[in-house]
């Protein structure tokens, strides 16, 4: 999922709302599964168009069940939701990335998922892990993605290297390689500053056995483990092997493919993108897991299904999340928008278990580790975007950059 906008004041003004109306909960007049009804959905970006085609298939299966998809723009879907939720109009069913997640489930708005309905154990942890706030279940995992390198084995073999690299210190290696005997432009793309630099900089900080915030709350960003990250991630930009001035908007595929930027870390949607937009180099790139410092670790993305705690067809809704969530339902789900499953049984038949570039983003994903669901990670990651940005422009050390973001993390955590 994108990242949308939001404002510190439309989440207080969304709580304040909430300290008055909502402690109440559902009003428990829920109408059963099998009774005529109509289900509200609500669905973001690319997801939202599709789902409405998956909807007519499950009416006709299920007459009775009228589900009314309404599709809404990650850039307005924070705002809308907020919205809905203080004005208690949340739909049945929303989807919802992990960033919402803490948010929406401090303001005691989504219903804790049935634990004996959702197995745990038919899902990436993950992917199952970004639906969880405090050992309370709130989300069923819909999709799932993680980064993983992309890199052109046609210039890696004019480089002379005919494997993937494996290590912090390959991967470094290949980039300089590239430059030097491949003659590209860059070594490696990654993103240097402004919003959401930290998803390109989770592979190194979780791979060096860094985080952001620990398992008990507490702010690490400063640690030893997050400074040899940042170092490492920095040292791309001054040793000359990326480019630190990346525009906004910036379109790493088609450098991929001109052959100015040789690798990138990427999501399962660049391989499509590289496929219908790069017929020129089909065959000559390749996926390979995150290079290692300790692990090779990468971040979980995707997004959740939640149910209103308001909403009076839960019966139904489960129901209908059951059916978008299993084997069967997911599979589909692939074959339509090419969202890489989060139910682990759906990658045992068809494209999803003979592309060996699928099989890449199974095994990455196996191990790939989630943020914390905490309701204000977004102004928490924005510091860690900061810091970033500074070590790669050469406004501090990682360590001073760090320090700075670390004491400003602290602040947020203990409001």
């Amino acid at each position: 999922m994108q990242r949308a906008a939001r404002t510190a004041s439309a989440v207080i003004a969304a709580s304040t709302v909430f300290a008055v109306t909502a402690c109440g909960g559902s009003s428990g007049a829920e109408v059963s599964a099998g009774e005529k009804q109509t289900l509200t959905v609500w669905a973001m970006g690319a997801e939202g168009e599709k789902l409405g085609d998956v909807a007519k298939a499950y009416q006709k299966a299920n007459p009775n069940i009228t589900v009314k998809v309404t599709p809404v723009g990650w850039d307005v879907a924070h705002q809308k939701l907020v919205a809905a939720a203080a004005a208690g109009n949340l739909p049945d069913i929303a989807q919802m990335g992990g960033s919402y997640m803490g948010e929406f489930a401090e303001l005691g708005v989504l219903e804790p998922v049935d634990t004996e309905t959702f197995d745990e154990k038919d899902f990436f942890p993950a992917g199952w892990q970004q639906g969880e706030v405090d050992g309370e279940v709130y989300g069923v995992p819909w999709y799932v993605d993680t980064r993983v390198l992309y890199y052109r084995t046609d210039l890696a073999e004019q480089a002379g290297v005919d494997k993937a690299p494996t290590t912090w210190k390959e991967m470094q290696d290949l980039a300089a390689a590239y430059q030097k005997k491949a003659g590209t432009k860059w070594g490696l793309s990654i993103q240097p500053s402004g919003l959401d630099t930290v998803q390109n900089f989770y592979s190194f900080l979780y791979s060096a056995g860094g985080e952001i915030v620990d398992e008990k709350g507490k702010a690490v960003v400063d640690s030893p483990a997050a400074v040899k990250a940042l170092e490492e991630y920095a040292s791309y930009f001054d040793k000359g092997l990326a480019n630190k001035s990346v525009q906004p908007g910036y379109d790493v595929v088609k450098d991929f493919g001109n052959g100015r930027v040789p690798m990138f870390l990427g999501g399962p949607w660049h391989v499509t993108l590289l496929d219908e937009g790069q017929p020129g180099i089909k065959g000559k790139w390749a996926v390979a897991e995150v290079p290692a410092d300790r692990t090779s670790t990468s971040m979980a993305g995707g997004s959740s299904l939640t149910i209103s705690k308001d909403s009076e067809h839960k019966p139904a809704a489960e129901k209908f999340i059951k059916y978008l969530t299993d084997t069967k339902g997911q599979a589909d789900w692939y074959e339509r928008t090419k969202d890489l499953p989060a139910n682990t049984s759906a990658w045992k038949s068809g494209d999803l278990t003979a592309d060996p570039h699928l099989q890449v983003f199974e095994k990455q994903m196996k191990t790939a580790k989630s943020s914390p669901s905490l309701p204000n990670w977004s102004e928490i990651t924005d510091k860690v975007d900061i810091a970033i940005a500074k070590a790669t422009q050469g406004k501090a050390s990682a360590k001073e950059a760090l320090g700075d973001a670390q004491s400003q993390i602290e602040g947020l955590l203990e409001k």
